[in-house]
This record gives structure tokens, C-alpha cells and sequence, in this order.
């Protein structure tokens, strides 16, 4: 048995539980029931078959609502792992550090055109980060004083999953001054990025490698499953090109307000609401969030 979960960032309403219903039997995928796990706001259909037809069918049901189709057995997740730029935090860090330098528009037109997958991710980086070299040390706690802001739903995700057993990994393509702290506020269990190398207070505007891409990101998954967790319970969130071969590895891969390489390349995506989307696609109704 398959379930659709469909999550409205405003009101969810009895019509449009009915209208995909609906769409749901023209789509031969024969729903069976319907469950609120919020009223007004979440939703669950459940159906026989035919998860893909359902996907295609939900597609743009309601007014901003978001729609999450996978298979009741294991929906609920012993893993996330999950990217930090744009996805955990609502920023891209090595654009607001580059505002430090007076060169932020130079350096954001880059992470734009790697994170769409146009540009190599391990050459931009590298060139980022080396337009930066000579930025003081300083800035980069100012930085993330005060540019870096966690994302909507965030908090309630990682701590409600780890509360009921999961574990927890953030895993960047930035650096670890940023997502040691934000991984500290957040909850993760551990968190995995790149190291900046400073020398006499200042940025040499380099890294050390080996650097945190596509392939690490991935690694790290798979090192889960190595370890004994199911790779049908394990959870992958991000929105850059650098977190598809993640998504892809991940029970549940999931493109979050992601660039469209990304949204194509994965089975689920959320276009509308925040990360809390994440939890009814779990089950897991707002009552059972841990938010502190």
C-alpha cells in the first residue's frame, strides 16, 4: 500500500482531499481511505498501487499545497541526512561571507550556476574561496551572527526524529565554521563540511582536501547503510545539484525549493512549505513535534 501526503502552507481543505481523490482513481492508483493528520492543514490518502501515476496526478492539487507519495511500509525515517546552505539555513554562506569582501554579487553568480549543475562544484569552490583569501577571520563569526537564519520547520524535524530514535547528519558543501554552530542549535547528531584554512587572522582562500561534494555527501549515506540502518529508512534533503547522488541514494530523497536539476532528479519534492513537511510525511502530526 502506497500513501499521498498532501501538506498545505495555508489551509487544506475537504475539497481537495476529494479532488485527488479523485484524480487518484482516473489515475487507476485506487485509494482506499483518507486520514487528517492536521486538520485544515495535513492529510493522508492511501492507495493500492501505481506510485508514479499518483505523483503525476497530485501535481499542483489545492492552493500551495505540497504532496508526498511513497509506499505506508517505512515511511516513518531512522536517518536524515541533510544539506545546510538554502535547506537547513535560508542563506548560502559563502554568498553573505563574500558581502564582507565587497564582492558578494561576483562570488553569488557562481554558487548560483554550481548549485543548477552548470559549474563543476569542486572548481567553484575553489574559485569562491579563493576570491576570499585576505577577508579577516572575524568576519566569518560575524557572518553567521549576523546573516545566518534557520529554516522554518527545522528544528522541529531534526529534534522530533531524533526524539523517536533516528539519527541525525548534517553534511555541507560550506564549511564547518557555520555548520558546527548551526548543527549545534538545530540538533544534529554530527555534521560534516569543509575547513577554510586561516593564517594570521586572515582567509589564505583555500580548503583542505579532500573537499565535501557530490561524492562525500553520498559516501556518508552510504556509510549509514553500511552500518546496519535500512536504506528504505533513511531521509536525504537539499536543493543543489551537489545533493542529487544523495537523494537518489536515500529511501526518501527529497528536493527541497530546489534548482530544477535537482527537482528532476528526485522522487519528492517540496515547492511550498518549510521542513516541518517532512514530518507529516511521516505520520507524524504536529501534537508529537519536539520543538525545544
Amino acid at each position: 500500500m502506497f500513501v499521498a501526503t498532501l501538506v498545505a502552507s495555508a489551509a487544506l481543505s475537504q475539497g481537495d482531499i476529494a479532488e485527488a481523490t479523485r484524480r487518484l482513481i482516473e489515475a487507476g492508483c485506487a485509494p482506499t481511505s483518507s486520514v487528517w493528520l492536521d486538520e485544515e492543514k495535513a492529510a493522508d490518502i492511501f492507495f493500492d498501487n501505481d506510485p508514479v501515476a499518483a505523483r503525476a496526478a497530485l501535481g499542483a492539487i489545492g492552493d500551495k499545497v505540497d504532496v508526498i507519495v511513497q509506499p505506508t511500509e517505512g515511511r516513518e525515517k531512522k536517518l536524515l541526512i541533510a544539506d545546510m546552505d538554502s535547506t537547513m539555513i535560508t542563506v548560502e554562506c559563502i554568498d553573505e561571507l563574500a558581502d564582507y569582501a565587497g564582492i558578494k554579487p561576483q562570488i553569488a553568480e557562481i554558487t548560483e550556476r554550481a548549485m543548477r549543475g552548470e559549474l563543476d562544484f569542486a572548481g567553484a569552490l575553489h574559485e569562491r574561496v579563493a576570491l576570499l583569501k585576505g577577508l579577516e577571520d572575524a568576519a566569518i563569526d560575524r557572518c553567521r551572527a549576523e546573516r545566518v537564519k534557520i529554516m522554518g520547520g527545522a528544528r522541529a524535524l531534526v529534534r522530533t526524529m531524533k526524539a523517536r530514535g533516528a539519527k541525525t547528519l548534517l553534511v555541507s558543501g560550506g564549511f564547518t565554521r557555520f555548520t558546527g554552530p548551526v548543527a549545534e542549535e538545530i540538533g544534529f547528531d554530527s555534521a560534516v563540511a569543509n575547513v577554510l584554512e586561516i593564517a594570521d587572522g586572515a582567509l589564505k582562500g583555500t580548503v583542505t582536501l579532500p573537499i565535501v561534494d557530490a561524492t562525500r555527501k553520498r559516501a556518508e549515506l552510504e556509510a549509514a547503510v553500511e552500518g546496519g540502518i535500512d536504506r528504505a529508512l533513511t531521509l536525504a534533503v537539499g536543493d543543489g545539484a551537489n545533493d542529487i547522488p544523495m537523494i537518489q541514494g536515500a529511501g526518501l530523497g527529497v528536493a527541497y525549493h530546489a534548482k530544477p536539476k535537482t527537482r528532476e532528479a528526485a522522487a519528492a519534492e517540496i515547492i511550498h512549505g518549510d521542513l516541518s513537511v517532512l514530518l507529516y510525511a511521516q505520520g507524524i502530526a504536529s501534537a508529537e513535534w519536539v520543538e525545544g
